[in-house]
C-alpha cells in the first residue's frame, strides 16, 4: 500500500502547526500595543497581518473541496486598512478562528482527495497545489509577523530557533 497522501497530509499538518507556532511564540512576548506597530505607510502591522491570514484562511478554507476559495463574505481591501478598531484580545481570536477552519479542513482531508480539483478565484488547482500555495501563502506572512516581533523587541527578543552564535553548541547537543 502506498502512504505517500498519508505522509503529506500528515506532514502539512505538521507543517502549519510548526507556522502557528512561530506567530503564538512571537505574540507571547508582545505587549498589547506592540500588534499596532507599523514601521512606515508601505508596511503592516502585525493587527493587519492577522486580519489579512484570517481573513483568507476563512475563505480558502470553509467547504475548501465544494466552493470556491475566495467567498463572497470576504474583503480582501478591508483586511489591509490599518485604521479599525480592535485589541489583542480580538487579535488572537482572529488568529485562532482562521487557523481551527484550516485544521478543520485539513483533518477532513483524505490521500483519495489530493488530486481533486478546487478552485481559488476560478482558477483550478489540484488540492495539493492549492495546499501548497497556502503553506507558501502563510510562510510569508509568519516571517513578517516574526520580523515585525524581533524589530519591536530588539535585545529583548527570545529567539524562535537557534541563538545567534550558538550553532555549534546546538549541533554538538544533538550528537553532530
Amino acid at each position: 500500500m502506498d502512504n505517500t497522501g498519508i505522509h503529506y497530509l500528515q506532514n502539512v499538518k505538521k507543517e502549519f502547526l510548526k507556522m502557528k507556532n512561530l506567530g503564538d511564540r512571537t505574540f507571547s512576548q508582545l505587549k498589547d500595543e506592540d500588534f499596532f506597530f507599523c514601521p512606515d505607510i508601505e508596511s503592516n502591522s502585525i493587527a493587519v497581518i492577522v486580519r489579512h491570514m484570517s481573513g483568507n484562511m476563512l475563505s480558502r478554507w470553509t467547504d475548501f473541496l465544494t466552493t470556491d476559495g475566495e467567498k463572497d463574505f470576504r474583503n480582501r481591501d478591508e483586511e489591509f486598512d490599518g485604521l479599525f478598531y480592535t485589541d489583542k484580545d480580538d487579535i488572537i481570536l482572529r488568529w485562532e478562528n482562521g487557523w481551527k477552519c484550516l485544521f478543520n479542513a485539513i483533518d477532513q482531508l483524505t490521500p483519495e482527495d489530493l488530486l481533486k480539483k478546487v478552485y481559488i478565484r476560478k482558477e483550478e488547482h489540484s488540492v495539493i497545489e492549492a495546499v501548497n500555495r497556502q503553506i507558501s501563502h502563510y510562510a510569508y506572512h509568519i516571517g513578517q509577523i516574526v520580523y515585525l516581533g524581533k524589530h519591536i523587541k530588539n535585545k529583548n527578543w527570545k529567539t524562535l530557533s537557534i541563538p545567534k552564535d550558538k550553532s555549534d553548541e546546538f549541533n554538538k547537543k544533538m550528537g553532530m
